[in-house]
């Protein structure tokens, strides 16, 4: 990266000893961006000549005044290289830093991401799923990147960051790697973990999100209509790995379990519920939410179809789950087979329980949030707001108990008339 870069020695003439010499500065421009230094001598303002930069005279002293200056402006121009070598962020300031050595105490911004991300991988399967730790991972790789398309520096003092910057990040994510809405304005979010943190421990007095307002786009939620999930569930298959595949989809249709939590369920987690019929009882792995699902018929089966599975009595869990890849590619070799034109995928049967299965079927939004182990029912609402069908109902119901309320009132008046 291109940059104008200047040195300027001046003397402070208001600053006078009391043998009447002022002190020498320089003033290191970068960019336009100016800082000064003391160089730590002093020269009485007459001798100093302003356009060479230089003490005038020929005594032994002058010599070595200039000398030293000479040697002092070499000093900076070594710092300048050392700092473009390293990759460093170069501005006045961090060249004065470097200069006075207070660069030693300056933290840096990729040390600070990488111990986050050592501290939560200790922490996977403890307090973080594992694809957060990939998400973390992969903000600081788009950070670095970004540090290098942006500064061309290989890291940078947090103090360094600034509104501008946090702009320019997303901007980098949305256009250099092509990351749609959410997916930029979740790696921002990411990033700002590690802002708070620096925050947090007073690093930063300044915070750099002051103001940001980037917001999460609503997604269209795909789920099975009830003729898809019929279609499923009557489909008879001749290869047993598929027909598995379909059973353990099926499974998570009619509990709203995600993927590893059905992977995790094991023989314990079921119990009686509150009203004597066996329930789910088990923790989301990715919020460590409670989850109480009484069990549906149709998952009751599963589970007592797989009862006796080799794999169920080795691991000792439920049922006999696949690698998530492996059951995703199965998923699009069922919808083929079962025309189902959704791009389907074991996620798909969580949406299925929350819409088809549950809402669509008049149970109540705080029971579908309770079950599905979400934190807060906008999360569930989410769910509510594509159901046309349902409001369609709704409506239709409405138009009935109003037209039966006028036709009650017109007779009442007509009574009244009479």
């Amino acid at each position: 990266m291109n940059q104008t870069f200047s040195l300027l020695f001046y003397v402070k003439k208001a600053k006078q000893n009391a043998k009447g010499e002022s002190p020498i500065y320089l003033r290191i421009t970068i960019d336009g961006k100016a800082t000064e230094i003391s160089v730590k001598r002093t020269v009485k303002p007459a001798q100093w000549n302003a356009a060479a930069q230089k003490v005038n005279g020929h005594t032994e002293s002058v010599k070595m005044m200039n000398q030293y200056l000479k040697t002092f402006e070499q000093q900076v121009h070594n710092a300048h290289h050392e700092l473009m070598k390293d990759g460093s962020l170069v501005t006045s300031e961090t060249l004065k830093n470097k200069l006075t050595g207070k660069n030693e105490k300056g933290r840096m911004l990729i040390p600070i991401f990488q111990d986050h991300n050592r501290r939560m991988e200790a922490l996977v399967g403890k307090e973080y799923a594992k694809g957060t730790l990939t998400r973390y991972k992969t903000c600081l790789g788009h950070t670095q990147e970004f540090l290098k398309w942006k500064f061309n520096v290989s890291d940078i003092e947090i103090t360094q960051i600034d509104h501008a910057f946090i702009s320019d990040f997303e901007f980098f994510l949305r256009t250099e790697k092509a990351c749609a809405n959410n997916s930029a304005v979740k790696y921002i979010k990411n990033f700002g973990k590690i802002i708070r943190i620096c925050m947090a421990n007073k690093w930063l007095t300044y915070d750099p999100f002051l103001c940001y307002d980037s917001k999460f786009v609503e997604v269209q939620r795909q789920f099975l209509d009830e003729a898809e999930l019929f279609a499923l569930e009557n489909k008879e298959f001749e290869i047993e790995r598929i027909a598995q595949v379909r059973d353990i989809f099926l499974f998570s249709c009619y509990t709203g379990l995600a993927y590893i939590d059905t992977r995790n369920l094991k023989r314990e987690n079921i119990g009686i519920g509150i009203d004597g019929t066996k329930w789910i009882f088990t923790n989301r792995q990715k919020t460590k939410t409670a989850s109480n699902i009484p069990l549906l018929p149709q998952a009751e089966q599963i589970i007592e179809k797989y009862r006796k599975h080799l794999q169920c009595e080795i691991t000792g869990r439920l049922l006999p789950v696949l690698s998530n890849q492996k059951m995703n590619s199965y998923l699009k070799e069922i919808a083929d087979l079962c025309k189902i034109k959704k791009d389907l995928t074991f996620h798909i049967a969580r949406h299925t329980f929350a819409t088809t299965v549950t809402l669509s079927n008049g149970v109540s939004i705080e029971s579908v949030s309770k079950m599905l182990g979400h934190k807060s029912i906008k999360t569930t609402q989410h769910y509510a707001k594509i159901l046309d069908v349902k409001v369609s109902e709704d409506m239709k119901d409405l138009k009935v108990k109003l037209l039966n309320k006028e036709k009650l009132n017109h007779e009442k008046i007509r009574i009244q008339g009479s």
